[in-house]
């Protein structure tokens, strides 16, 4: 690709932003119109688990394959598809007649989103070739992300309010036609020099295993954890997880590159996104139906209640950019891990009645420690790669991150789900305290992998993940 002038690599990077936004708004502002979709349709907590899972397990189990699709078939190209599926998808959500359709346009949403967020990445991996100028780059893409999902909440809440919960998939149909004009204009096609065959065989594995653990962890408190049912999935989860690596290391040009993960910080990288990814999925489904089903607000108001979280993530993530470049991943790592604990601590006492001044000072730090994370977390995944790699490195960073969120919202709901439904049932608020007992325990993982995995001897295993060389 050739060499790109500054003002042409910001409006490359702008429209990325743009299209990235359009996803992390809707990975987010659903949870906002929870209560109001289990009201119209009358539907189950699960069911509610599935209208955001079905989404994030489509994205998840699609990222790599769509990374590898974009790195053969040409970035713009893929990217574009990607924006116009994302576009029709979310038309159709806004008008689905019941249930079912909706999750099932749901995944159509999540097809085009997964050739969104990596390939969006390795355009700009590409577009930004220079080591600092990428990672100021990759800090504002961090930014918006972080900015992005955390705005959700509030935009959703204003949306519900005025127009009822349909209306949260018609914004993303006047920005995804701007995004996909605005992508023929300015981004420039690109592919990879020497891209990898296909891996059905991988992509199975791949689908099955966060399937049929995700499915066991939602339904499991209704069904019982003991069924056949529950127990076979996670049996057969825990049979493609070891088919995988032997499957995909036995192949050439593997789906999966196993060998990205000897690099320790790599590793860490992928395990913190499941940590702080999850920390955010599993907040905002528990928030959401606290302050509106407990606190009785109204969207408008649950929405406006998360402001101290979305204003600290705005602030914060293109900080912990700059902080990335100037100083490494350790720091705003540790700032993370730590903000986000210490968030989760007063819910853990979660009543009908906790102050407002302590919810408020929660959300606070909950922003502040979600805005340091992205950045140290993408620029790890990419650093040290070669560019031709981006689009499968950055992949596998972004999966890292959907398969967080999905844990989050199944694992937390399955556990509010056990304590309703239990011998000694409670209130929601008082169900939720495990919860956000698991959160902390998110917070705590960040900062701890965070320390182990960013320091010279972790930084010195790098290079054992390098790919063979890329003619």
């Amino acid at each position: 690709m050739p060499e790109l002038s500054h003002r042409r690599r910001l409006l490359v990077l702008a429209v990325c932003c743009l299209s990235l936004f359009m996803v992390g708004l809707d990975a987010t502002i659903v949870n906002i119109a929870l209560p109001s979709l289990r009201a119209d349709l009358d539907v189950s907590v699960s069911a509610l688990q599935w209208v955001l899972d079905a989404y994030t397990l489509v994205l998840a189990s699609l990222l790599i394959l769509s990374g590898s699709v974009a790195d053969r078939m040409g970035r713009r190209r893929t990217f574009q598809t990607g924006l116009a599926l994302f576009t029709i998808g979310s038309l159709l959500c806004s008008v689905a007649p019941g249930l079912g359709w909706l999750i099932a346009f749901r995944m159509v949403q999540a097809v085009g989103g997964s050739m969104l967020n990596p390939v969006a990445m390795s355009i700009i991996t590409n577009t930004f070739t220079e080591p600092r100028e990428r990672a100021r780059a990759i800090g504002v893409w961090g930014g918006v992300v972080g900015l992005s999902m955390a705005l959700g909440p509030v935009l959703g809440g204003v949306l519900v309010a005025g127009l009822g919960w349909r209306s949260i998939f018609w914004i993303n149909v006047p920005v995804g036609l701007a995004a996909i004009g605005l992508a023929a204009l300015f981004v420039p096609e690109s592919r990879a020099g020497h891209p990898r065959r296909m891996d059905p065989a991988g992509q199975v594995l791949v689908l099955l295993v966060l399937a049929s653990v995700t499915f066991g962890i939602i339904e499991g408190p209704a069904t019982g954890w003991g069924s056949p049912l529950i127990v076979g999935c996670f049996v057969l989860g825990l049979v493609a997880l070891a088919a995988l690596p032997a499957w995909e290391s036995r192949r050439a040009e593997p789906l999966l590159e196993l060998r990205f993960f000897r690099s320790v910080p790599f590793s860490g990288a992928t395990v913190i996104a499941v940590c702080a990814f999850g920390a955010l999925g599993g907040f905002l489904f528990l928030n959401s139906l606290y302050l509106q089903d407990v606190r009785g607000l109204s969207a408008l108001d649950a929405g406006l209640y998360t402001l101290p979280m979305a204003a600290l993530t705005a602030v914060i993530a293109p900080l912990s950019g700059r902080m990335v470049g100037a100083r490494g991943p350790r720091l705003p790592l540790i700032l993370a891990g730590s903000a986000i604990a210490l968030a989760m601590l007063p819910l853990t006492r979660l009543t009908a009645d906790t102050p407002v001044w302590l919810l408020f000072g929660s959300y606070a730090l909950f922003g502040f420690g979600f805005g340091m994370v992205n950045a140290p977390i993408t620029n790890t995944a990419v650093s040290g790669m070669p560019r031709a790699r981006a689009g499968v490195a950055a992949a596998i960073a972004s999966t890292s991150r959907q398969v967080g969120t999905a844990l989050g919202v199944a694992v937390v709901g399955a556990a509010v789900a056990s304590g309703l439904a239990g011998p000694e049932a409670t209130g929601f608020a008082e169900a939720s305290r495990t919860g956000w007992w698991i959160l902390l325990g998110c917070g705590l993982a960040v900062l701890v992998l965070g320390v182990a995995t960013t320091g010279r001897r972790a930084r010195s295993t790098a290079a054992a993940a390098e790919p063979v060389p890329v003619p």
